[in-house]
């Protein structure tokens, strides 16, 4: 059975469907903008229904990415460089998605980080012995390079465990 397509609504009802969708969960501009553009009848009334959003104060990206960044750093599950990722893609101005996680990031010590990410994903395992094979040590690299961690102090950390690390700092400079 296809689907339909949705209805395309009208001024007013697209200002009550971009609340909507903030109800939901804080969404960037550009995340609401073209979720609007998809139901909205009319193209310029994207637009306006931004305009008094943001007059609202509800859609604000600069406040956006200050509660996002705040809520990765207090998961303290991902660096730094992976929340900056995040929010590039949600279309967040370099500048402004920068000084966020500039701003949140300030006070955390990314070595220590890195060690809690580490107990947490070997769990129950010594990290020695575990990372003792070639094939460990590159995932978890691989791993905390996805979770945003930089590589100078991801190999730092590692050398802690396994004296094979000093290979990955080549690997880094080949790519």
């Amino acid at each position: 059975m296809p689907f339909k397509p949705p209805k395309k609504l009208d001024l007013e009802a697209l200002r009550q469907y971009g609340l909507r969708l903030l109800g939901q969960r804080a969404r960037s501009i550009a995340e609401v903008r073209q979720k609007l553009r998809a139901r909205a009848a009319q193209v310029g009334d994207v637009d306006q229904v931004i305009a008094r959003l943001k007059a609202l104060q509800v859609l604000d990206d600069r406040q956006y990415a200050e509660h996002y960044a705040e809520a990765q750093v207090r998961g303290n599950r991902v660096g730094s460089q992976r929340v900056l990722r995040d929010l590039m893609r949600k279309q967040v101005a370099r500048s402004v998605a920068q000084k966020a996680v500039g701003e949140a990031y300030s006070d955390i010590d990314e070595i220590l980080q890195i060690e809690q990410f580490i107990v947490l994903k070997l769990r129950g395992q010594k990290p020695a012995e575990y990372l003792a094979e070639p094939k460990h040590l590159a995932s978890l690299y691989r791993r905390l390079r996805t979770a945003g961690f930089a590589a100078g102090p991801s190999i730092q950390v590692l050398k802690r465990f396994s004296a094979q690390a000093d290979e990955l700092e080549g690997l880094e400079d080949s790519q």
